[in-house]
Protein backbone atom coordinates (compact mmCIF):
# COMPACT_ATOMS: atom_id res chain seq x y z
CA UNK A 1 0.00 0.00 0.00
CA UNK A 2 1.64 3.20 -1.18
CA UNK A 3 0.91 6.78 0.47
CA UNK A 4 0.31 9.67 -1.52
CA UNK A 5 1.87 12.87 -0.75
CA UNK A 6 1.35 16.27 -1.86
CA UNK A 7 4.31 18.37 -2.81
CA UNK A 8 2.21 21.53 -3.37
CA UNK A 9 -0.42 23.39 -0.81
CA UNK A 10 -2.79 24.04 -4.47
CA UNK A 11 -6.03 21.95 -4.80
CA UNK A 12 -4.18 20.88 -8.07
CA UNK A 13 -1.17 19.64 -6.24
CA UNK A 14 1.13 17.01 -7.70
CA UNK A 15 0.83 13.69 -6.12
CA UNK A 16 3.99 11.76 -5.77
CA UNK A 17 3.71 7.92 -4.65
CA UNK A 18 5.83 6.60 -1.63
CA UNK A 19 7.49 3.21 -2.28
CA UNK A 20 10.09 1.11 -1.08
CA UNK A 21 12.61 2.48 -3.63
CA UNK A 22 12.70 5.90 -1.76
CA UNK A 23 13.30 4.57 1.49
CA UNK A 24 16.56 2.74 -0.09
CA UNK A 25 17.53 5.59 -2.13
CA UNK A 26 17.33 7.73 1.34
CA UNK A 27 19.04 4.96 2.97
CA UNK A 28 21.96 5.18 0.40
CA UNK A 29 22.09 8.84 0.98
CA UNK A 30 22.54 9.09 4.51
CA UNK A 31 25.02 6.27 3.92
CA UNK A 32 26.95 8.64 1.61
CA UNK A 33 26.43 11.46 4.01
CA UNK A 34 27.45 9.57 6.85
CA UNK A 35 30.60 8.65 5.35
CA UNK A 36 31.47 12.07 4.11
CA UNK A 37 34.58 13.68 5.25
CA UNK A 38 35.38 10.60 7.39
CA UNK A 39 38.30 8.43 6.51
CA UNK A 40 38.00 5.61 9.49
CA UNK A 41 33.99 4.36 8.64
CA UNK A 42 35.43 3.88 4.70
CA UNK A 43 38.17 1.84 5.57
CA UNK A 44 36.13 0.24 8.30
CA UNK A 45 33.61 -0.08 5.30
CA UNK A 46 36.16 -1.72 3.23
CA UNK A 47 37.90 -3.99 5.41
CA UNK A 48 34.05 -5.43 6.29
CA UNK A 49 33.30 -5.75 2.99
CA UNK A 50 36.35 -7.79 2.08
CA UNK A 51 35.80 -9.42 5.11
CA UNK A 52 32.46 -10.22 3.78
CA UNK A 53 33.28 -10.91 0.17
CA UNK A 54 35.63 -13.82 1.85
CA UNK A 55 33.03 -15.54 3.85
CA UNK A 56 30.40 -15.00 0.90
CA UNK A 57 33.43 -17.06 -1.31
CA UNK A 58 34.39 -19.65 1.49
CA UNK A 59 30.05 -20.03 1.94
CA UNK A 60 29.74 -20.27 -1.88
CA UNK A 61 32.10 -23.48 -2.04
CA UNK A 62 30.82 -24.97 0.87
CA UNK A 63 27.16 -24.97 -0.21
CA UNK A 64 28.32 -26.15 -4.13
CA UNK A 65 30.40 -28.73 -2.31
CA UNK A 66 27.96 -31.53 -3.52
CA UNK A 67 27.21 -30.24 -7.22
CA UNK A 68 31.03 -29.64 -7.82
CA UNK A 69 31.52 -33.53 -6.49
CA UNK A 70 28.56 -34.72 -8.05
CA UNK A 71 27.52 -36.83 -5.31
CA UNK A 72 24.00 -35.46 -4.17
CA UNK A 73 23.91 -38.14 -1.01
CA UNK A 74 24.60 -35.17 1.82
CA UNK A 75 23.19 -32.52 -0.90
CA UNK A 76 20.04 -31.89 1.26
CA UNK A 77 22.24 -32.27 4.87
CA UNK A 78 23.90 -29.22 3.35
CA UNK A 79 21.49 -27.03 2.60
CA UNK A 80 19.45 -27.58 5.36
CA UNK A 81 22.32 -27.60 7.79
CA UNK A 82 23.94 -24.28 6.38
CA UNK A 83 21.23 -22.39 5.79
CA UNK A 84 19.22 -23.35 9.00
CA UNK A 85 22.57 -22.22 10.97
CA UNK A 86 22.24 -19.23 8.15
CA UNK A 87 18.72 -18.59 9.20
CA UNK A 88 19.67 -19.01 13.53
CA UNK A 89 23.03 -16.75 13.13
CA UNK A 90 20.79 -13.53 11.61
CA UNK A 91 18.53 -14.18 14.78
CA UNK A 92 21.08 -14.49 17.39
CA UNK A 93 24.08 -12.67 16.37
CA UNK A 94 22.50 -9.06 16.29
CA UNK A 95 21.38 -9.61 20.18
CA UNK A 96 24.65 -10.18 21.42
CA UNK A 97 27.19 -8.97 18.90
CA UNK A 98 27.14 -6.77 16.23
CA UNK A 99 23.86 -5.05 16.42
CA UNK A 100 21.72 -4.34 13.46
CA UNK A 101 22.12 -1.39 11.19
CA UNK A 102 19.39 1.59 11.75
CA UNK A 103 20.91 4.04 9.60
CA UNK A 104 16.70 4.95 8.91
CA UNK A 105 15.67 5.01 12.32
CA UNK A 106 11.88 4.38 12.30
CA UNK A 107 11.13 6.55 14.87
CA UNK A 108 12.45 9.58 12.93
CA UNK A 109 8.60 8.61 10.21
CA UNK A 110 6.57 8.66 13.73
CA UNK A 111 4.94 12.08 12.38
CA UNK A 112 5.08 11.43 8.86
CA UNK A 113 1.38 10.46 7.37
CA UNK A 114 2.86 6.72 6.05
CA UNK A 115 0.67 3.70 6.57
CA UNK A 116 2.42 0.87 8.81
CA UNK A 117 2.61 -1.42 5.55
CA UNK A 118 4.49 1.64 3.72
CA UNK A 119 6.80 1.42 6.70
CA UNK A 120 7.51 -1.93 6.96
CA UNK A 121 7.79 -2.55 3.22
CA UNK A 122 10.56 0.47 3.18
CA UNK A 123 12.21 -0.10 6.12
CA UNK A 124 12.66 -3.37 5.24
CA UNK A 125 13.81 -3.03 1.55
CA UNK A 126 16.18 -0.76 3.22
CA UNK A 127 17.52 -3.18 5.41
CA UNK A 128 18.18 -5.33 2.32
CA UNK A 129 21.03 -3.15 1.33
CA UNK A 130 24.20 -3.83 3.55
CA UNK A 131 27.10 -6.30 2.90
CA UNK A 132 26.01 -8.68 5.09
CA UNK A 133 22.77 -9.33 2.73
CA UNK A 134 24.77 -9.27 -0.15
CA UNK A 135 27.80 -11.93 1.11
CA UNK A 136 24.50 -13.96 2.34
CA UNK A 137 23.49 -14.35 -1.65
CA UNK A 138 26.46 -14.42 -2.84
CA UNK A 139 27.46 -17.63 -0.42
CA UNK A 140 24.12 -19.50 -0.72
CA UNK A 141 24.02 -18.88 -4.81
CA UNK A 142 26.40 -22.07 -4.30
CA UNK A 143 22.98 -24.20 -3.82
CA UNK A 144 21.92 -23.61 -7.07
CA UNK A 145 25.15 -24.23 -8.18
CA UNK A 146 23.98 -27.94 -6.37
CA UNK A 147 20.62 -27.65 -7.92
CA UNK A 148 21.74 -26.88 -11.46
CA UNK A 149 24.46 -29.98 -11.55
CA UNK A 150 22.35 -32.47 -9.81
CA UNK A 151 19.15 -31.70 -11.26
CA UNK A 152 19.35 -29.48 -14.59
CA UNK A 153 18.36 -25.80 -14.94
CA UNK A 154 14.58 -26.42 -13.67
CA UNK A 155 16.33 -27.32 -10.09
CA UNK A 156 18.61 -24.60 -10.14
CA UNK A 157 15.44 -22.02 -11.02
CA UNK A 158 13.85 -23.35 -7.81
CA UNK A 159 17.19 -23.05 -6.09
CA UNK A 160 17.57 -19.63 -6.90
CA UNK A 161 13.82 -18.84 -5.75
CA UNK A 162 14.31 -20.77 -2.51
CA UNK A 163 17.65 -18.77 -2.01
CA UNK A 164 15.98 -15.26 -2.43
CA UNK A 165 12.98 -16.70 -0.07
CA UNK A 166 15.63 -17.61 2.76
CA UNK A 167 17.45 -14.37 2.60
CA UNK A 168 14.21 -12.36 3.10
CA UNK A 169 13.43 -14.37 5.81
CA UNK A 170 16.67 -14.42 7.32
CA UNK A 171 16.48 -10.54 7.38
CA UNK A 172 12.56 -10.40 8.29
CA UNK A 173 14.10 -12.74 11.02
CA UNK A 174 16.53 -10.37 12.57
CA UNK A 175 14.47 -7.23 12.20
CA UNK A 176 11.67 -8.79 14.24
CA UNK A 177 13.64 -10.35 16.88
CA UNK A 178 15.64 -7.29 17.18
CA UNK A 179 12.75 -4.62 17.57
CA UNK A 180 10.88 -7.24 19.64
CA UNK A 181 13.14 -7.21 22.27
CA UNK A 182 13.57 -4.04 22.00
CA UNK A 183 10.01 -3.08 22.75
CA UNK A 184 10.39 -5.57 25.74
CA UNK A 185 13.94 -4.22 27.10
CA UNK A 186 12.22 -1.08 27.49
CA UNK A 187 9.31 -1.85 29.31
CA UNK A 188 10.25 -2.31 32.66
CA UNK A 189 7.60 -4.91 33.75
CA UNK A 190 8.78 -7.51 31.46
CA UNK A 191 12.11 -7.36 31.46
CA UNK A 192 12.55 -10.07 33.89
CA UNK A 193 10.75 -12.13 31.40
CA UNK A 194 12.79 -11.01 28.39
CA UNK A 195 15.90 -12.19 30.65
CA UNK A 196 14.55 -15.30 31.01
CA UNK A 197 13.74 -15.91 27.19
CA UNK A 198 17.42 -14.90 26.67
CA UNK A 199 18.52 -17.28 28.61
CA UNK A 200 16.81 -20.09 28.09
CA UNK A 201 17.89 -19.23 24.55
CA UNK A 202 21.29 -19.22 25.54
CA UNK A 203 21.20 -22.43 27.57
CA UNK A 204 19.64 -24.43 24.50
CA UNK A 205 22.79 -23.55 22.66
CA UNK A 206 25.12 -25.73 24.41
CA UNK A 207 22.85 -29.11 24.03
CA UNK A 208 22.68 -28.43 20.25
CA UNK A 209 26.34 -28.33 20.42
CA UNK A 210 27.21 -30.94 22.32
CA UNK A 211 25.01 -33.07 20.02
CA UNK A 212 26.55 -31.75 17.40
CA UNK A 213 29.51 -32.41 17.88
CA UNK A 214 29.04 -35.45 19.83
CA UNK A 215 27.27 -37.17 16.21
CA UNK A 216 30.11 -35.78 13.95
CA UNK A 217 32.50 -37.48 16.29
CA UNK A 218 30.79 -40.84 15.79
CA UNK A 219 29.81 -40.06 11.87
CA UNK A 220 26.89 -41.11 12.00
CA UNK A 221 25.97 -39.65 8.46
CA UNK A 222 22.58 -41.23 8.57
CA UNK A 223 21.73 -39.82 11.59
CA UNK A 224 22.58 -35.70 10.19
CA UNK A 225 20.99 -36.61 7.00
CA UNK A 226 17.79 -37.68 8.88
CA UNK A 227 18.00 -34.89 11.04
CA UNK A 228 18.99 -32.54 7.89
CA UNK A 229 15.93 -34.00 6.15
CA UNK A 230 13.39 -32.97 9.04
CA UNK A 231 14.86 -29.43 9.45
CA UNK A 232 14.15 -28.92 5.91
CA UNK A 233 10.33 -29.17 6.74
CA UNK A 234 10.96 -26.61 8.94
CA UNK A 235 11.32 -22.30 7.88
CA UNK A 236 15.04 -22.98 9.19
CA UNK A 237 15.92 -25.30 5.90
CA UNK A 238 12.62 -24.98 3.66
CA UNK A 239 14.07 -22.63 1.75
CA UNK A 240 17.29 -24.05 1.03
CA UNK A 241 16.20 -27.81 0.29
CA UNK A 242 13.63 -27.30 -2.44
CA UNK A 243 15.94 -26.87 -5.35
CA UNK A 244 17.75 -29.71 -4.04
CA UNK A 245 14.24 -31.51 -3.74
CA UNK A 246 13.20 -31.18 -7.44
CA UNK A 247 16.77 -31.83 -8.23
CA UNK A 248 15.91 -35.60 -6.30
CA UNK A 249 13.18 -35.75 -7.81
CA UNK A 250 10.60 -34.79 -5.15
CA UNK A 251 9.15 -31.98 -7.38
CA UNK A 252 6.07 -31.94 -4.99
CA UNK A 253 7.87 -31.25 -2.03
CA UNK A 254 9.23 -27.73 -3.71
CA UNK A 255 6.03 -25.94 -3.68
CA UNK A 256 5.24 -26.99 -0.39
CA UNK A 257 8.76 -25.73 0.99
CA UNK A 258 8.02 -22.95 -0.69
CA UNK A 259 4.95 -22.53 0.88
CA UNK A 260 6.25 -22.89 4.26
CA UNK A 261 8.73 -20.28 3.55
CA UNK A 262 6.33 -17.41 2.23
CA UNK A 263 3.85 -18.14 5.79
CA UNK A 264 6.41 -17.71 8.44
CA UNK A 265 8.05 -14.69 6.52
CA UNK A 266 4.95 -13.06 6.29
CA UNK A 267 4.83 -14.14 10.24
CA UNK A 268 7.48 -12.51 10.63
CA UNK A 269 6.90 -9.32 9.48
CA UNK A 270 3.16 -8.93 10.63
CA UNK A 271 5.27 -9.48 13.79
CA UNK A 272 7.89 -6.76 13.26
CA UNK A 273 4.64 -4.55 12.02
CA UNK A 274 3.38 -4.74 15.39
CA UNK A 275 6.55 -3.91 17.14
CA UNK A 276 7.82 -1.70 15.38
CA UNK A 277 4.52 0.34 15.47
CA UNK A 278 4.94 0.21 19.76
CA UNK A 279 8.49 1.51 19.03
CA UNK A 280 7.84 4.76 17.15
CA UNK A 281 4.72 5.28 19.32
CA UNK A 282 6.54 4.59 22.94
CA UNK A 283 3.47 2.15 23.80
CA UNK A 284 6.11 0.08 26.04
CA UNK A 285 5.37 1.69 29.37
CA UNK A 286 7.97 1.60 32.09
CA UNK A 287 5.44 0.82 34.01
CA UNK A 288 3.05 3.21 36.91
CA UNK A 289 5.71 5.36 38.93
CA UNK A 290 5.81 4.30 42.35
CA UNK A 291 4.05 6.54 44.80
CA UNK A 292 6.33 8.51 47.17
CA UNK A 293 4.98 9.97 50.66
CA UNK A 294 7.09 13.08 51.11
CA UNK A 295 10.63 14.23 50.16
CA UNK A 296 12.44 12.60 52.54
CA UNK A 297 16.20 12.97 52.67
CA UNK A 298 15.80 16.26 50.13
CA UNK A 299 15.30 16.30 46.49
CA UNK A 300 19.02 15.21 45.74
CA UNK A 301 18.09 11.98 47.75
CA UNK A 302 15.53 11.03 45.30
CA UNK A 303 18.33 11.06 42.33
CA UNK A 304 20.09 8.23 44.15
CA UNK A 305 18.66 4.76 43.96
CA UNK A 306 18.82 2.51 46.71
CA UNK A 307 21.86 0.75 44.96
CA UNK A 308 23.92 3.31 45.69
CA UNK A 309 22.47 4.83 48.70
CA UNK A 310 25.83 4.63 50.19
CA UNK A 311 27.49 6.92 48.38
CA UNK A 312 28.27 10.43 49.09
CA UNK A 313 26.32 13.39 48.18
CA UNK A 314 28.93 15.31 46.15
CA UNK A 315 30.44 14.85 42.39
CA UNK A 316 31.60 11.38 42.20
CA UNK A 317 28.64 10.12 44.27
CA UNK A 318 26.15 11.97 41.50
CA UNK A 319 27.61 10.66 38.61
CA UNK A 320 27.50 7.15 39.93
CA UNK A 321 24.13 7.35 40.90
CA UNK A 322 23.59 8.60 37.52
CA UNK A 323 25.22 5.46 36.10
CA UNK A 324 23.70 3.11 38.33
CA UNK A 325 19.79 4.08 37.09
CA UNK A 326 21.15 4.67 33.36
CA UNK A 327 22.23 0.75 33.26
CA UNK A 328 19.22 -0.18 35.02
CA UNK A 329 16.75 1.92 33.06
CA UNK A 330 18.21 2.60 29.50
CA UNK A 331 17.34 -0.34 27.23
CA UNK A 332 21.02 -0.56 25.94
CA UNK A 333 22.92 -0.89 28.53
CA UNK A 334 20.07 -3.39 30.37
CA UNK A 335 20.49 -5.68 27.28
CA UNK A 336 23.95 -5.93 27.74
CA UNK A 337 23.59 -6.54 31.64
CA UNK A 338 21.53 -9.73 30.46
CA UNK A 339 24.22 -11.15 27.96
CA UNK A 340 26.29 -10.57 30.36
CA UNK A 341 23.92 -12.91 32.61
CA UNK A 342 23.36 -15.48 30.17
CA UNK A 343 27.23 -16.01 28.82
CA UNK A 344 28.57 -15.57 32.34
CA UNK A 345 26.74 -19.08 33.03
CA UNK A 346 26.87 -20.87 30.15
CA UNK A 347 31.25 -20.37 29.16
CA UNK A 348 32.06 -21.75 32.50
CA UNK A 349 29.73 -24.42 32.65
CA UNK A 350 30.02 -25.71 29.24
CA UNK A 351 33.67 -25.30 29.24
CA UNK A 352 33.87 -27.23 33.14
CA UNK A 353 31.15 -29.30 33.26
CA UNK A 354 31.69 -30.84 30.03
CA UNK A 355 35.54 -30.66 29.67
CA UNK A 356 35.21 -30.61 26.04
CA UNK A 357 34.91 -34.75 26.03
CA UNK A 358 31.52 -35.59 24.83
CA UNK A 359 32.04 -39.53 25.19
CA UNK A 360 32.83 -38.64 28.69
CA UNK A 361 29.49 -36.57 28.82
CA UNK A 362 27.74 -39.77 27.08
CA UNK A 363 28.66 -42.99 29.58
CA UNK A 364 29.74 -40.91 32.65
CA UNK A 365 27.23 -38.09 32.66
CA UNK A 366 27.93 -34.70 34.77
CA UNK A 367 29.82 -35.95 37.41
CA UNK A 368 32.13 -37.70 35.76
CA UNK A 369 32.87 -34.83 32.98
CA UNK A 370 33.77 -32.24 36.13
CA UNK A 371 36.31 -34.62 37.94
CA UNK A 372 38.40 -34.29 35.17
CA UNK A 373 38.33 -30.65 35.77
CA UNK A 374 41.32 -28.76 37.32
CA UNK A 375 42.39 -24.97 38.52
CA UNK A 376 43.74 -24.23 35.30
CA UNK A 377 41.07 -25.12 33.45
CA UNK A 378 38.85 -23.60 35.34
CA UNK A 379 40.91 -20.03 35.80
CA UNK A 380 40.94 -20.07 31.84
CA UNK A 381 37.22 -20.37 32.02
CA UNK A 382 37.07 -17.40 34.13
CA UNK A 383 39.26 -15.13 32.35
CA UNK A 384 36.76 -16.04 29.11
CA UNK A 385 33.58 -14.31 31.54
CA UNK A 386 35.77 -11.94 33.41
CA UNK A 387 36.68 -10.32 30.38
CA UNK A 388 33.29 -10.49 28.62
CA UNK A 389 31.91 -8.33 31.42
CA UNK A 390 34.87 -5.33 31.27
CA UNK A 391 33.86 -5.45 27.08
CA UNK A 392 30.63 -3.97 27.80
CA UNK A 393 32.72 -0.74 28.54
CA UNK A 394 34.64 -0.61 25.20
CA UNK A 395 32.20 2.18 23.97
CA UNK A 396 30.71 3.47 27.49
CA UNK A 397 30.25 7.37 26.02
CA UNK A 398 28.53 6.09 23.18
CA UNK A 399 25.62 5.26 25.12
CA UNK A 400 25.48 8.88 26.48
CA UNK A 401 26.16 10.15 22.79
CA UNK A 402 25.41 14.10 23.04
CA UNK A 403 24.09 14.07 26.36
CA UNK A 404 27.84 14.09 27.41
CA UNK A 405 28.30 17.54 26.66
CA UNK A 406 26.77 18.28 30.62
CA UNK A 407 30.17 16.73 31.69
CA UNK A 408 32.06 18.28 29.38
CA UNK A 409 30.10 22.00 30.23
CA UNK A 410 30.52 20.63 33.90
CA UNK A 411 34.13 20.22 33.73
CA UNK A 412 34.69 16.43 35.03
CA UNK A 413 37.60 15.34 35.74
CA UNK A 414 38.21 12.52 34.02
CA UNK A 415 40.03 10.15 36.28
CA UNK A 416 36.84 10.63 38.54
CA UNK A 417 34.82 9.79 35.82
CA UNK A 418 35.91 6.76 34.74
CA UNK A 419 36.25 5.59 38.26
CA UNK A 420 32.72 6.95 38.89
CA UNK A 421 31.44 4.53 35.62
CA UNK A 422 33.49 1.75 36.69
CA UNK A 423 31.96 1.78 40.20
CA UNK A 424 28.46 2.39 38.35
CA UNK A 425 29.03 -0.45 36.34
CA UNK A 426 30.91 -2.62 39.00
CA UNK A 427 27.53 -2.50 41.39
CA UNK A 428 25.52 -4.91 38.90
CA UNK A 429 28.44 -7.20 37.80
CA UNK A 430 29.96 -8.17 40.61
CA UNK A 431 26.87 -9.69 42.06
CA UNK A 432 26.68 -11.68 38.64
CA UNK A 433 30.51 -12.65 38.94
CA UNK A 434 30.02 -13.77 42.47
CA UNK A 435 26.95 -15.73 41.41
CA UNK A 436 28.50 -17.77 38.60
CA UNK A 437 31.58 -18.61 41.15
CA UNK A 438 28.99 -20.03 43.57
CA UNK A 439 27.19 -21.86 41.04
CA UNK A 440 30.53 -23.28 38.98
CA UNK A 441 31.74 -24.44 42.57
CA UNK A 442 29.05 -26.16 43.32
CA UNK A 443 28.39 -27.54 39.47
CA UNK A 444 31.87 -29.24 39.92
CA UNK A 445 31.70 -30.40 43.59
CA UNK A 446 34.36 -28.72 44.97
CA UNK A 447 33.12 -25.72 47.31
CA UNK A 448 36.68 -24.93 48.18
CA UNK A 449 37.41 -23.27 44.53
CA UNK A 450 35.03 -20.77 45.54
CA UNK A 451 38.02 -18.31 46.24
CA UNK A 452 39.74 -19.46 43.19
CA UNK A 453 36.92 -18.50 40.45
CA UNK A 454 35.84 -15.27 42.40
CA UNK A 455 39.60 -14.30 42.38
CA UNK A 456 40.38 -15.27 39.21
CA UNK A 457 36.75 -13.18 37.91
CA UNK A 458 37.78 -10.15 40.16
CA UNK A 459 41.16 -10.06 38.71
CA UNK A 460 40.25 -10.53 34.16
CA UNK A 461 37.46 -7.89 35.45
CA UNK A 462 39.21 -5.19 36.88
CA UNK A 463 42.48 -5.99 34.31
CA UNK A 464 39.48 -5.34 31.56
CA UNK A 465 37.95 -2.19 33.49
CA UNK A 466 41.42 -1.23 32.75
CA UNK A 467 41.86 -1.42 29.44
CA UNK A 468 38.48 -0.55 28.44
CA UNK A 469 38.79 2.78 29.99
CA UNK A 470 41.49 3.37 27.22
CA UNK A 471 39.46 1.72 24.26
CA UNK A 472 36.09 3.84 25.51
CA UNK A 473 38.56 7.17 24.79
CA UNK A 474 40.74 6.23 22.16
CA UNK A 475 37.93 4.00 20.14
CA UNK A 476 34.35 5.48 20.94
CA UNK A 477 31.73 5.82 17.88
CA UNK A 478 28.42 6.98 18.08
CA UNK A 479 25.02 4.94 18.32
CA UNK A 480 21.95 5.84 16.80
CA UNK A 481 19.17 7.81 18.36
CA UNK A 482 16.46 4.86 19.14
CA UNK A 483 15.02 3.26 21.44
CA UNK A 484 16.38 -0.29 19.76
CA UNK A 485 19.48 -1.30 22.10
CA UNK A 486 20.31 -3.62 19.16
CA UNK A 487 20.47 -0.79 15.97
CA UNK A 488 23.92 0.32 15.34
CA UNK A 489 24.84 2.69 12.60
CA UNK A 490 26.13 1.93 9.10
CA UNK A 491 29.69 0.70 9.58
CA UNK A 492 29.60 0.42 13.77
CA UNK A 493 28.50 -3.22 13.87
CA UNK A 494 31.97 -4.38 12.28
CA UNK A 495 33.49 -1.54 14.15
CA UNK A 496 31.99 -3.17 17.64
CA UNK A 497 32.57 -6.35 16.63
CA UNK A 498 36.45 -5.29 16.28
CA UNK A 499 36.51 -3.54 19.51
CA UNK A 500 35.37 -6.59 21.45
CA UNK A 501 37.58 -8.56 19.94
CA UNK A 502 40.30 -6.44 20.91
CA UNK A 503 39.56 -5.86 24.48
CA UNK A 504 39.22 -9.36 25.01
CA UNK A 505 42.16 -10.21 23.64
CA UNK A 506 44.31 -7.21 25.94
CA UNK A 507 42.13 -8.05 28.77
CA UNK A 508 43.04 -11.88 28.58
CA UNK A 509 46.98 -11.30 28.08
CA UNK A 510 46.88 -9.03 31.75
CA UNK A 511 44.64 -11.71 32.98
CA UNK A 512 47.67 -14.55 32.48
CA UNK A 513 49.40 -13.82 35.73
CA UNK A 514 46.68 -15.77 37.41
CA UNK A 515 46.62 -18.59 35.07
CA UNK A 516 50.31 -18.97 35.77
CA UNK A 517 49.91 -19.16 39.42
CA UNK A 518 46.79 -21.35 39.48
CA UNK A 519 48.98 -23.70 37.38
CA UNK A 520 52.40 -23.25 39.30
CA UNK A 521 51.17 -22.62 43.33
CA UNK A 522 48.85 -25.84 43.20
CA UNK A 523 46.94 -26.09 46.41
CA UNK A 524 48.35 -23.06 48.17
CA UNK A 525 46.97 -20.90 44.99
CA UNK A 526 43.22 -21.99 46.09
CA UNK A 527 43.73 -20.01 49.33
CA UNK A 528 45.50 -16.85 47.35
CA UNK A 529 43.56 -16.91 45.00
CA UNK A 530 40.72 -14.72 46.04
CA UNK A 531 42.93 -12.00 48.08
CA UNK A 532 46.00 -11.58 44.98
CA UNK A 533 42.85 -11.53 42.38
CA UNK A 534 40.64 -8.92 44.17
CA UNK A 535 43.71 -6.57 44.71
CA UNK A 536 45.14 -7.36 41.34
CA UNK A 537 42.08 -6.44 39.67
CA UNK A 538 41.10 -3.11 41.94
CA UNK A 539 44.52 -2.10 41.17
CA UNK A 540 44.32 -2.44 37.76
CA UNK A 541 41.07 -0.85 37.72
CA UNK A 542 42.62 2.33 39.41
CA UNK A 543 45.56 2.38 37.22
CA UNK A 544 43.78 2.30 34.36
CA UNK A 545 41.07 5.40 36.05
CA UNK A 546 44.36 7.08 36.67
CA UNK A 547 46.18 6.71 33.24
CA UNK A 548 43.14 6.72 31.22
CA UNK A 549 41.75 9.85 32.71
CA UNK A 550 44.38 12.44 31.76
CA UNK A 551 44.21 10.96 27.95
CA UNK A 552 40.59 11.41 28.72
CA UNK A 553 40.92 15.41 30.08
CA UNK A 554 42.80 15.73 26.76
CA UNK A 555 40.47 14.40 24.33
CA UNK A 556 36.83 15.73 25.53
CA UNK A 557 36.31 18.00 22.57
CA UNK A 558 37.17 15.19 20.13
CA UNK A 559 35.44 12.42 22.03
CA UNK A 560 31.88 14.25 21.96
CA UNK A 561 32.26 15.11 18.33
CA UNK A 562 32.90 11.19 18.06
CA UNK A 563 29.78 10.14 20.18
CA UNK A 564 27.23 12.61 19.02
CA UNK A 565 25.06 10.93 16.52
CA UNK A 566 25.31 12.71 12.93
CA UNK A 567 21.74 13.46 11.66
Amino acid sequence: MAVAVSTDAGPTAPVRTVSARHFVRLKLRVMGNNFRGQGWRIALFIGGALLGLWFAVSGFFLFALPGLTGDGQYAVLVGAAGGGLLVVGWLILPLVFFGVDETLDPARFALLPLSRRTLVTGLFAAALISVPVLAVLIATFGLVLTSWSLGGWSAGLVAVVGVVAGLLLCVAASRAVTSAFATMLRSRRVRDLAAVLLAVVAALLGPLQIFGLAALRETDWTRLTGAATVIGWTPLGAPWTAGIDVAQGRVWAAPVKLLITVVALGALLAWWSRSLESAMVGAASAGKAPARSGVAGGAVAQLFPRVTGWARRDRFGALVAREARYWWRDARRRANLITIAVVGIFVPVFVNVTGGDFAAMESGGLTAAANDSSPVVVTISMVLVGVLAAATLANQFGFDGSAYAANVVAGVPGRVELRARMTAFSLYVLPMLAFVSVVLSVLLSRPGWIGLTLGSLVATYGAGLAVNSFVSVLGAYSLPETSNPFAMNSGAGLTKGLLTLVTMLVSAVAAVPMVVAAALLGGAWLWLALPVGAAYGLGAALLGAYLAGDVLDRRLPELLATVTPRR
